[in-house]
């Protein structure tokens, strides 16, 4: 849509503060950068990436000029008359980049542009980028399936799935405060640990019980989520990523009893896989995402990040504690978040937003 291919129902699309619902897609001043590159096989690297400014009538020497610069930028001046098939998937890539920026638009639309790249490559790349947007002060919308790429390149972040948007924010507003269950789900890696939760009252505090795990809420961590109080006597969904665990060896009366199932040792930290008797919510009905294979009917999963040097081993008995105030609470039925304040209207909103000429906006949604 932004870029004309696709009719909009209904809404505006503002390109530096023109309308352009209605201009044809070649008028509308925009670059794209495809998936697959979408290279001319029989056109040298120069010629690929001057094509653009060919059709457009540009003078030849003044195009040369333009080639010249954006190949310097992008590291590929001693590549200029070899062929698409003689070149890297990252050198590839960068063609296709060179392409886009040669153009000098008002926005950049890149497709999941790293996705063909290896791992390795596909970091290099990311810096690359956010570099090149920073340099170049041009908006740039950048859809990804990838969080990490959405959370370090984006200045903004809008999360979509089924088509509407969950939220839109910084990538640090959205990672620490999530509008609900699936945007909790989806952003951090590893995923949010996600359990049923039941809201008492203890004396005169409130409390929350998992399993047979009762902690009261202290005062600060009620006053950031209003929606406590009114779901007081019932069962919500609580979130504790794994870094915010806090996992002792033994079993003791303050905590949640768990057993390790597994600890995978990725040498900067220790991830273990802890069955805990609780309710777990079906993280499958907020990410469609397939469960973890573990643990059982009337058991949950909870991951915890542990330092490289934690002596933790397969079986071993532990006991979990987690910090209210690192914690976030969801309503059941809804997804929403009881913090309240950043939960879309019921059914989502459009999927349509606008950034500044200066602001990197990056759309993350799952795979259909």
């Amino acid at each position: 849509m932004l870029a004309g291919f696709e009719d909009i129902s209904e809404g505006e699309i503002r390109i530096a503060g023109k309308r352009v619902n209605e201009t044809p897609p070649r008028e509308r001043d925009i670059a794209m950068v495809f998936q697959n590159y979408a290279l001319y096989p029989h056109m040298s690297v120069a010629d690929n990436i001057g094509y653009g400014l060919k059709v457009r009538g540009m003078k030849k020497a003044e195009r040369r000029e333009r080639i010249a610069k954006t190949a310097a930028m992008l590291s590929l001046s001693n590549e200029l008359d070899r062929k698409p098939s003689q070149l890297s998937g990252g050198q590839r890539q960068r063609v296709a980049m060179g392409r886009a920026i040669v153009r000098e638009p008002q926005a950049f639309l890149m497709d999941e542009p790293l996705s063909n790249l290896d791992a390795r490559l596909r970091v290099r790349m990311r810096t690359e980028i956010a570099r090149l947007q920073r340099e170049l002060n041009v908006t740039t919308v950048y859809v990804t399936h990838d969080q990490v790429e959405a959370m370090t390149m984006a200045d903004r972040v809008a999360v979509m799935n089924g088509g509407l948007l969950q939220q839109l924010d910084t990538p640090q507003q959205i990672y620490a405060y999530p509008a609900n269950l699936f945007v909790a789900t989806f952003i951090g890696s590893p995923a949010m640990n996600i359990l049923k939760a039941r809201l008492v009252r203890v004396d005169d505090h409130v409390a929350c019980q998992i399993g047979d795990y009762t902690f009261p809420l202290p005062a600060s961590t009620l006053n950031a989520n209003p929606g406590i109080r009114a779901a007081l006597g019932t069962t919500v969904a609580v979130g504790v990523r794994p870094n915010a665990v806090t996992v002792t060896g033994g079993q003791y009366p303050t905590g949640l009893a768990g057993d390790v199932r597994v600890a995978e040792g990725l040498g900067s930290e220790i991830l273990a896989h802890i069955e805990v008797a609780a309710a777990r919510v079906n993280a499958e009905a907020a990410t469609e995402a397939p469960d973890l294979p573990l643990g059982h009917e009337d058991a949950a999963i909870i991951v915890a990040s542990l330092k490289e040097d934690s002596l933790i081993a397969r079986n071993e008995r532990v006991t979990l504690s987690f910090d209210p105030e690192r914690m976030h609470f969801f309503d059941l039925q809804t997804g929403a978040s009881l913090r309240g304040g950043a939960t879309p209207a019921p059914g989502g909103a459009p999927a349509i937003a606008a950034a500044s000429p200066t602001v990197q906006a990056a759309g993350v949604e799952r795979p259909a």
